[in-house]
């Protein structure tokens, strides 16, 4: 579980974003104004981060603050599950990455994969619908943030890395690489494994 000094920020940013959003007196923008610097100097102070970063990183949020999308393909082949070497960590993950306004969420993950790792996929169903902060990822994140796993069909493509990643290739159960633990848990993993042998299980939430 995340700590407790990085709930209390989250939950002061998006009070003071949500307030800032709706605020017509210039008092009260004045006063969910320095609720956010709170937030930062809490979030800067704990992390080690700077304080002006992470001020512009929360002044750039606008409108009401709901949680990030992720989006995440899993993608099979002969007993094998599709995975890329991010190049920001050097950690192996699920193709996949935030969702973008104007697509749908399984649009997004079908551009994801073919960007990160050349292949065209099609999604098929949700095998899980995750909170972030409840599953134990690392390094905490400043946002609240939604996982959302599709089980692909493969239907085309060829491995290829891109810009986000410099390697792609399928791996067997029981040969996981080192993983990017900030964007997919070995548990996880272990659990799409559960749904390739057995495909009538239901999604996973929360």
């Amino acid at each position: 579980m995340e700590p407790k000094w990085l709930e209390w920020a989250k939950s002061l940013q998006a009070i003071a974003q949500n307030g800032l959003t709706y605020a017509e007196n210039e008092f009260d923008i004045e006063r969910y104004d320095q609720i956010r610097n709170i937030s930062a100097e809490i979030m800067a102070s704990n992390s080690g981060g700077d304080f002006e970063f992470i001020k512009e990183l929360f002044r750039k949020q606008e409108g009401y603050a709901t949680p990030k999308v992720d989006v995440r393909g899993v993608i099979f082949k002969s007993n094998k599950i599709l995975l890329v070497k991010e190049k920001i960590d050097g950690g192996w993950t699920l193709p996949g990455g935030w969702a973008d306004p104007n697509e749908t969420p399984s649009e997004s993950v079908e551009r994801e994969v073919f960007e990160e790792s050349g292949f065209i996929v099609k999604s098929k169903k949700i095998l899980a619908v995750l909170d972030r902060t409840k599953q134990g990822h690392l390094p905490p994140f400043p946002f609240h943030v939604y996982k959302l796993f599709f089980l692909c069909d493969l239907q085309g493509g060829s491995k290829s890395t891109s810009n986000e990643t410099t390697d792609v290739d399928f791996f067997e159960e029981n040969n996981i690489p080192g993983l990017s633990s900030s964007r997919v848990l070995k548990s996880q993993i272990d659990r799409f494994f559960e749904f390739y042998r057995n495909p009538g299980l239901p999604t996973d939430f929360d």
